[in-house]
């Protein structure tokens, strides 16, 4: 929803700062992508400590330089296929792993109630990419629902960076499995339509 709302229209604002701190160097941007997963693990691992606004920040910037590994990509006239692939692969480990530091805090703290409506998050995380993914193999394209990465990390980050953890892990837990039912639903549907023509 938020991605398809702003697009590409980052990209200048991106680019800027990419040139201010390396110039005029050629990155790859598969580099960028996996310097972006690294902090991603490095998110959870300050989460799981306890240290939760830090691993807030960190998401950020782990987010930033996820927007820039496209960004640099498409202005360099290197988007391959590799590329993409790569992204969305490690972009599963980054979030699932988050997560993981998310559960480990809330054991740590003796929240299984918490602890376990993680888990559920995490499951419907997981299905979301993997319910489109599965459409776009039989030929449906599905991008619809609730929760896309840029939604799920603005409600982790918020109640991260805000003392409200344990309310976005409850949205989290329920508007996941909501997107993927809408994936479900939406996939059900344009089959129905595609038999009847």
């Amino acid at each position: 929803m938020i991605s398809e709302k702003i697009g590409h229209s980052l990209d200048p604002f991106i680019l800027e700062i990419y040139r201010f701190f390396f110039r005029d160097k050629r990155i790859n941007p598969n580099v960028i992508t996996v310097l972006g997963v690294l902090l991603g693990f490095l998110s959870a691992l300050a989460i799981s400590l306890g240290y939760l606004k830090a691993g807030g920040i960190i998401i950020i910037l782990s987010g930033f330089f996820d927007m820039m590994d496209g960004v640099i990509a498409r202005t360099s006239n290197r988007v391959t296929p590799f590329g993409g692939f790569l992204d969305s692969v490690l972009d599963r480990y980054s979030d699932l792993t988050i997560m993981l530091g998310v559960f480990i805090y809330y054991m740590s703290i003796q929240h299984i109630f918490y602890g376990i409506l993680v888990f559920i998050a995490a499951m419907g995380i997981a299905i979301i990419p993997y319910a489109r993914a599965r459409a776009e193999a039989a030929s449906f394209g599905c991008k619809i629902g609730l929760l896309e990465r840029p939604e799920r990390l603005i409600i982790l980050i918020a109640g991260l960076l805000f003392n409200l953890l344990g309310y976005a892990i409850i949205v989290l837990a329920v508007l996941s499995h909501v997107t993927v039912i809408q994936r479900i639903f939406f996939v059900m549907r344009t089959a129905r339509k595609a038999e009847e023509v």
